[in-house]
């Protein structure tokens, strides 16, 4: 009688808010109602963010963020994990920060953040201010400032064209100032592409052979199944959605729009962008967890940055109905921030992927690295009213089938 009992709920589509509260989670922080996945969305990404806004607003960054990294790292690490935080946390905020037709009480949250937002990029691109980023020394300056230019791309109301015209002329400079970064022959190609691609939409000069160099790199590089290399070789890990298909997607997606590159390498792209959604909702497990393979597993969510994009730009193939990958990703992000041990007692994250763990932070991770978990929520990009918030909940595709549910079979590209 269980069994049949426990069959028949999967079968109705159980939200990943009805799972049980683990016993690991952070009971200090209660989500809101199970049955609003926006509202949890939200709570948790605005914990997330709130301190790094809030001090590099303040123009205290670099005086209040601590540096967690591996041991011997932290000197090192120190000279960049600040522009690392500010990068990430907007690079993932942007979008909700660019949408419209929200709520009183959201819009009045979504006037404050912005505004910390821009007070704390005013405080890293002027040389006079305490809290003036790294953006040349070293060649870790270039990835975040890469993530910088990607929320630009992604905000470009409330992240560029509402700036005073002091600070738009000192962003410009300090994103042209990373040019003196020879980027490695990997990934790294892209971030250099995606900077020139924000210089190109908001003065009108991108170094094009940057974009064209990165594009043509990855074409060549692409493995088949909707999968790139990291460089000449394929790499076991999340690359492809931490770096590679969003940034690839939105460098020819800019070019595209200013008239410099063809339409039909975009649709190319695009289906192979669509099956590697595919792939991602695929390898998150009925709990929320997935494999822990490759590097960057501090990241934690995300990990499906990939997917998140594709639901925001509202690509996702048929076979991914919008409350299946809802229901997935919120899995996800809670099976990776609610453990105890995620934040410390200021709320800053800390190195782990479920729970405090400094171990799995390779040399080059610090706090900072830790905030592009911000870009598993891209899709509070779309309003209330979008299908990805109001479709019912639905089974993903990991729970339909370890709950003896009959699924469709999968085929490569």
């Amino acid at each position: 009688m269980k069994r049949r009992s426990f069959v028949a709920q999967a079968a109705t589509g159980l939200s990943a808010l009805a799972l049980p509260v683990p016993v690991w989670a952070d009971t200090a922080t209660p989500a809101p109602a199970k049955t609003d996945d926006r509202a949890y969305w939200l709570s948790t990404l605005l914990r997330v963010v709130e301190p790094v806004l809030k001090a590099g607003a303040q123009g205290q960054l670099k005086a209040t963020m601590p540096i967690e990294a591996a041991p011997g790292q932290e000197e090192g690490r120190r000279k960049v994990s600040h522009l690392e935080a500010l990068g990430r946390t907007l690079s993932g905020l942007a979008p909700w920060l660019e949408m419209t037709g929200a709520a009183a009480a959201e819009a009045a949250q979504q006037k404050r953040y912005a505004e910390l937002a821009r007070q704390a990029i005013a405080h890293a691109v002027n040389p006079q201010s305490p809290d003036f980023l790294n953006f040349t020394e070293g060649g870790q300056p270039v990835v975040d400032a890469a993530f910088l230019a990607h929320a630009l791309l992604r905000a470009p109301t409330q992240l560029w064209q509402q700036l005073p015209a002091a600070t738009q002329t000192q962003l410009v400079q300090a994103l042209q100032s990373s040019r003196v970064i020879k980027p490695v022959y990997s990934n790294w190609l892209l971030f250099s592409a995606i900077i020139e691609a924000a210089l190109l939409k908001f003065t009108g000069a991108g170094d094009l052979m940057r974009m064209d160099y990165a594009i043509k790199q990855h074409q060549i590089w692409y493995k088949g199944d909707g999968t790139y290399g990291d460089g000449p070789d394929y790499h076991w890990d999340y690359y492809n959605s931490y770096v590679i298909q969003p940034m690839l997607l939105d460098v020819v997606g800019t070019l595209v729009n200013a008239d410099k590159e063809r339409k039909e390498l975009l649709e190319t792209l695009r289906a192979r962008a669509r099956r590697y959604a595919v792939v991602q909702e695929r390898l998150i497990a009925p709990d929320g967890s997935f494999a822990a393979f490759g590097r960057s597993l501090a990241y934690r969510c995300g990990a499906f940055q990939h997917l998140a994009q594709m639901a925001l730009q509202q690509q996702l193939p048929a076979e991914l109905p919008t409350g299946q990958v809802r229901n997935a990703l919120t899995a996800v992000i809670r099976r990776t921030l609610e453990p105890r041990g995620t934040f410390d007692a200021k709320g800053w994250l800390q190195i782990g992927l479920c729970g405090h763990q400094p171990g799995i932070g390779e040399g080059y991770i610090s706090t900072g690295s830790l905030y592009l978990c911000t870009t598993a929520f891209l899709p509070l990009g779309l309003p209330p009213t979008d299908a990805f918030w109001t479709s019912p909940a639905r089974d993903w595709t990991a729970r339909q089938i370890w709950s003896g549910q009959d699924v469709k079979t999968d085929h490569a590209l």
